[in-house]
């Protein structure tokens, strides 16, 4: 059994005496600051790599105000969160930026109000340097309880007064489905019916509002209320062929809806695309590939929206050490709107 190695952990004075500087550049030097001629600066990188030094976290925060650490807020429960790839999708983008950065990733789910407290709480207490939030719906807290705190969302939020801004990072939901019941109109489909997302999401509304765009006059009858989950795709399909039987297309809020939705037509015996054609909304890949039949969808870039998000609060911590009074980034980019492109497979 080897002994553990009792030798004391190198200290910036060691640095400095290695280098041959102060102990002042040193430490400028490791916490990333400025003024240090460039062969100061690479003979203490070398001391600081011969020595095998690192910083200490807690005193590097201290001078740089900074804790490299990020906070993800998704304001879904684990359940939800664990069985839909869209958030592992998103998630991984987050993490390649976040890690390309060498900052960590915090992850906080809120189960329910009392959660929203205990995330406001922990984020109001310094421990992160921003937060990174997504999948807010329009009655949820925590806007206001994060206020202050460097924030990017995750799809554009639905401040009811407007008043507030915010800088977010989302697909063009409307467009995107406008793109997809025209497709539909234009394989010689007349019935098409939309299964709608959770209703207090805007990425819901905005699609729900482009199906309209195109469909003006749809009979209210081919609405049906969805929640962007598997099971609600099959209760709102069961309710679209009782309401309507000669539905001959739909259009699905997104992916999981829309195989939810194909399972109850092979229920009732309806051919996908031949008497019902589906049109879904993600492209979750390998998910809407090896749906059966392949799923014709509306395409977001999942994982660059993640990268997107985390790119934009870091640029903003490093412009400014201080936010706007609404809580956003002082200095930041403009919030991002990504473009869709229809993906056509076998459903549609």
């Amino acid at each position: 059994m080897s002994e553990q190695s009792t030798e004391p952990r190198p200290t910036l004075e060691a640095v400095a005496a290695r280098a041959g500087v102060s102990r002042a550049t040193v430490s400028r030097v490791v916490n990333g600051g400025d003024g240090v001629r460039e062969p100061l600066v690479e003979r203490v990188r070398q001391a600081v790599e011969e020595l095998g030094y690192v910083p200490n976290q807690a005193a590097r925060s201290l001078v740089t105000r900074r804790h490299d650490a990020v906070a993800v807020v998704i304001a879904e429960p684990e359940t939800k969160v664990f069985a839909d790839p869209f958030f592992a999708l998103q998630l991984r983008g987050i993490s390649k930026e976040l890690t390309a950065h060498d900052s960590q990733l915090v992850l906080l789910l809120t189960e329910g109000r009392a959660d929203h407290a205990r995330v406001g709480r922990y984020l109001a207490g310094g421990h992160v340097d921003g937060a990174l939030v997504f999948s807010l719906h329009l009655d949820d807290p925590l806007p206001g309880l994060i206020h202050g705190v460097p924030t990017v969302y995750g799809g554009r939020p639905g401040w009811i007064d407007g008043s507030r801004g915010a800088v977010y990072v989302d697909c063009d939901n409307r467009g995107g489905a406008r793109e997809a019941v025209r497709h539909l109109v234009g394989l010689g489909r007349r019935n098409i019916g939309h299964i709608t997302g959770a209703l207090d999401q805007t990425s819901a509304v905005d699609r729900l509002d482009g199906f309209r765009d195109v469909m003006v006059d749809a009979d209210p009858k081919l609405i049906a209320e969805g929640d962007f989950t598997p099971g609600g795709g099959e209760r709102a399909m069961r309710e679209l062929l009782d309401r309507c039987p000669d539905l001959d297309a739909v259009f699905a809020a997104n992916d999981l809806t829309a195989v939810g939705a194909m399972r109850v037509l092979r229920e009732r015996g309806r051919r996908v695309p031949e008497d019902v054609a589906v049109v879904g909304f993600d492209d979750m890949l390998p998910f809407t590939e090896q749906a059966d039949p392949p799923l014709t969808t509306v395409r977001q870039d999942i994982e660059e929206m993640g990268r997107l998000m985390a790119r934009l609060l870091l640029r903003g911590l490093e412009r400014t050490a201080s936010t706007s009074a609404s809580g956003g980034l002082a200095g930041a980019p403009s919030s991002v709107v990504l473009p869709t492109t229809l993906v056509r497979r076998a459903s549609a």
